[in-house]
């Protein structure tokens, strides 16, 4: 059996993260068991999410526990089979974590992660962006959620995300005017050229609530009907100026205060006088949908109407700086980091 490289987390942050709370590790692989597979992983996911999980803090997922492998989502290939309902060479969807290789039981819990999917039409890596948790977080937020209806203009933060790059896609394919918000010209000339978005705010522009809020609404003149948020703070308090009567907030993340910093509102009024729905979710709670939202995502990456960027770090020694990066914004598109 291969040795196998994993990063685990070291010590936990206090405040923000930084390369030190996470360890390169050298590991044996072990025999496979009856029933058991191993993945040689070819790609594994960088999310936000992983952020709070490093805490020791209550949340809607148990804290990344010290010493062992970071969680997360990968792709990879069948190394090794005994389990006959997955073939060696069949590339899979896993969650693998930050490591090469990983061993899948047959406990049901596991096995419902691992799934073979076809990578002649689709890229095997967005599997873990466009065609995977990212962009079915975008279509629950969008459908679900925003539940957007013809004429209306939707918003969404991170726009250039694996997320953000989702929710354009979808959008635009029911016919609504799509607004993002991104940071640097370079985002969002990529995000009006090439994901389709009507218009894009360039946050970094802005320094205050109210200087980003005008720019809100010059670029959405009908106000905001739906906004998926992603980052919070001083972005949703200037969205919160522009929301219409009734309108709906998909709450996905709060990036803003990932690393402790406080997330201030000064218009939660604005709650109560527009009559808006604001709904947390977390898309795993959700797996009756994923089936209709993956058919969805995959038509449109394999049609091209969907084609999202990647920022991708090679081999695993680079994934805690990726990470970091990827919390800052230094990415463009889905983080991912690269193993063969």
């Amino acid at each position: 059996m291969p040795q196998n490289k994993q990063i685990h987390l070291a010590n936990r942050p206090v405040g923000e993260a930084v390369a030190s709370n996470f360890k390169l590790v050298v590991a044996e692989t072990p025999p496979l068991k009856d029933g058991e597979v191993l993945v040689r992983q070819h790609y594994f996911s960088l999310d936000p999410y992983m952020r709070g999980r490093m805490n020791d803090a209550k949340s809607y997922a148990l804290p990344q526990a010290l010493g062992e492998t970071m969680g997360g989502g990968s792709v990879g290939e069948i190394a090794e089979s005994r389990n006959a309902a997955y073939p060696v060479g069949a590339k899979v969807v896993c969650a693998g974590g930050w490591q090469e290789y990983c061993v899948v039981s047959p406990d049901p819990a596991q096995m419902r992660m691992l799934r073979i999917v076809d990578t002649t039409h689709i890229p095997l890596s967005a599997y873990l962006g466009a065609v995977g948790m990212p962009g079915v977080t975008a279509w629950y937020g969008l459908v679900k959620i925003c539940e957007p209806k013809a004429g209306e203009t939707m918003l969404v933060s991170a726009a250039t995300g694996a997320v953000g790059s989702a929710f354009a896609a979808l959008s635009k394919a029911r016919g609504l005017r799509t607004v993002g918000i991104a940071g640097g010209p370079e985002k969002c000339k990529y995000a009006t050229d090439e994901l389709g978005f009507d218009a894009c705010i360039d946050y970094k522009l802005h320094s205050t609530a109210g200087s980003l809020a005008k720019a809100i609404r010059e670029a959405c003149p009908q106000g905001v009907d739906g906004y998926f948020e992603n980052v919070g703070g001083m972005v949703l308090d200037a969205v919160l100026m522009n929301m219409n009567a009734f309108g709906r907030i998909a709450v996905c993340g709060m990036i803003a205060g990932y690393d402790g910093a406080p997330l201030p509102l000064s218009h939660p009024a604005l709650i109560l006088v527009n009559r808006l729905k604001v709904q947390g979710f977390i898309v795993g709670e959700h797996m009756e949908i994923w089936p209709e939202a993956l058919k969805e995502l995959g038509t449109l990456v394999a049609t091209g109407k969907l084609r999202a960027r990647e920022s991708i770090a090679q081999g695993i020694e680079a994934a805690p700086e990726a990470f970091l990066g990827l919390l800052k914004g230094k990415n463009f598109g889905k983080q991912l980091v690269k193993l063969i």
